[in-house]
């Protein structure tokens, strides 16, 4: 009986492995599996609703098989599909204005929400300027860009960065603001200094909200994008959607709104995906220096 036992441990320890994995991957599975039928739900809606239907208040809509056969089109009617250069132009100019304006939103309101959430005597400070700042617009601030920059170019990175900034910011401090007193108590009692504190605990401990806000931020800044280049914008898919309205090229309108859609969701999972690795990491050389 032991003998048995022996031999069929092995096996009972390999079905076990096994099956743990297949629980492991079914959630994966499972969100793919909604992930897919969220996505049938609403193109099914668009299609019965506008070519099949034919419902009164959707007449004037792109339909869906439309705006497919356009889009894949070598020779699209409107002159923007997946195989002209000019799509990939504005899909590039868009990307990099995103990519300085998040850069520097980023370089600057994270210091500066570590300073409001860790200084009191700062957050009196700056903070009754911030609030009020914050609420404005991004339209209102077009007049400030024009006066300030000469170019349209740098008066469009400066709009995005304005509305990356201020979530980036507030995110950040608020990140700090709500670590348990507790740990800084803590450090401090074993002897460690301001400095060591701020590096040690504070950083770490609000980097979870840091990451948070940059997903809020990154999307924040692409319709503040859009908005900028629709007033004062050459190129970009902003400026795509804008004038593709005045020459009543609809298509071309839901073409240029889906773009953004991907680039978009996938610009938010790289921040969402390096914020895991980071913390991940972090949280290993925590558990190895213990």
């Amino acid at each position: 009986m032991k003998a048995y036992l022996d031999q069929t441990a092995p096996r009972g320890a390999a079905v076990a492995e096994v099956t743990s994995a297949r629980v492991r991957k079914s959630p994966r599975q499972t969100k793919f599996l909604l992930m897919l039928l969220g996505f049938g739900i609403f193109f099914g809606t668009w299609y019965l609703a506008v070519d099949v239907l034919k419902l009164p208040r959707f007449s004037k809509l792109p339909g869906l098989r439309e705006v497919v056969t356009e889009w894949v089109s070598p020779n699209p009617v409107y002159g923007i599909s997946i195989f002209t250069a000019e799509y990939y132009k504005h899909i590039a100019v868009s990307l990099v204005r995103i990519g300085i304006a998040f850069i520097s939103a980023t370089a600057l309101g994270v210091p500066l929400g570590l300073m409001l959430g860790w200084s009191e005597r700062f957050r009196e400070y700056v903070f009754p300027v911030f609030e009020t700042l914050r609420p404005i617009p991004i339209l209102a601030w077009v007049p400030i860009s024009i006066i300030l920059f000469n170019g349209s170019e740098v008066s469009v990175i400066f709009l995005t960065f304005i509305a990356a900034f201020f979530v980036t910011t507030l995110n950040t401090m608020q990140g700090v603001r709500s670590i348990d007193e507790t740990y800084i108590r803590a450090a401090a009692c074993l002897g460690a200094t301001p400095n060591q504190i701020f590096r040690d605990v504070i950083i770490p401990g609000s980097l979870p909200s840091i990451f948070t806000g940059l997903q809020i931020s990154i999307g924040v800044a692409w319709f503040s994008l859009v908005a900028a280049e629709m007033v004062s914008g050459e190129y970009g898919l902003g400026y795509l959607i804008n004038t593709s309205y005045t020459k009543i090229q609809y298509p071309t309108i839901a073409i240029g709104m889906f773009t953004l859609g991907i680039v978009g969701y996938v610009s938010s999972s790289l921040i969402r995906l390096l914020g895991n690795r980071l913390m991940l990491w972090r949280m290993r050389e925590i558990g190895g220096a213990s």
